[in-house]
């Protein structure tokens, strides 16, 4: 599995304007409800991490005093700060901030479409291998919990839940996954789902 999501997503690029990339993304009944906003580039990490007998996804519960997406599941990541180079170093940065992963230990994999979010995000996710049994620290102003799912547990269908969603008055399809007590939904499921149907 390792291998093949390093096959399948080499070469991959970011793209070079990712706000335009995910309003081209969007169907156009959504693109109109998006019309009025402005996407802010951001940045997400996921993390794959490899133990060798299985794979699983790194994620991230967030504080619930937070301005965006408080109490949500998310991965680590946020905002391009302008002296970043990029989503990388973003994505990068802010995975050492939240949980303190070291870049040094992420083998990036490639990017995955860049993702416009109603908050006014349009987030790249960055795929990363990461080495196994990592002591990861959470900056408690922005996490509350860190925790694993396996990865043979996401690409199963059966534990995908298909829902729709509506904003601005538009209806669109949706994915989200339940997995302990976690609620997996939002932008987080559908990188997922995205990540999910490349390698599946």
């Amino acid at each position: 599995m390792r291998e093949r999501i390093l096959s399948r997503l080499a070469g991959s690029r970011a793209a070079a304007d990712p706000a335009a990339a995910a309003f081209a993304a969007l169907d156009p009944g959504l693109a109109r409800a998006f019309a009025a906003l402005t996407l802010t580039p951001a940045a997400v990490l996921v993390p794959v991490i490899d133990r060798q007998s299985t794979l699983s996804l790194l994620f991230t519960r967030r504080t619930e005093q937070l301005r965006d997406h408080a109490g949500q599941i998310s991965f680590p990541g946020g905002r391009v700060e302008p002296d970043d180079a990029g989503p990388l170093h973003t994505a990068l940065r802010e995975s050492a901030e939240e949980v303190g992963l070291p870049g040094d230990q992420v083998q990036v994999a490639g990017y995955l479409p860049a993702r416009a979010v109603v908050t006014g995000f349009a987030v790249t996710p960055v795929v990363g291998i990461v080495a196994p049994d990592l002591a990861y620290v959470a900056d408690t102003r922005e996490v509350a919990h860190i925790f694993e799912v396996p990865l043979t547990w996401l690409l199963d269908p059966a534990n995908r839940i298909a829902a729709t969603r509506s904003w601005g008055g538009v209806e669109f399809p949706v994915c989200e996954y339940h997995y302990d007590s976690h609620r997996i939904w939002g932008a987080t499921a559908q990188i997922v789902d995205e990540l999910a149907k490349l390698i599946a």
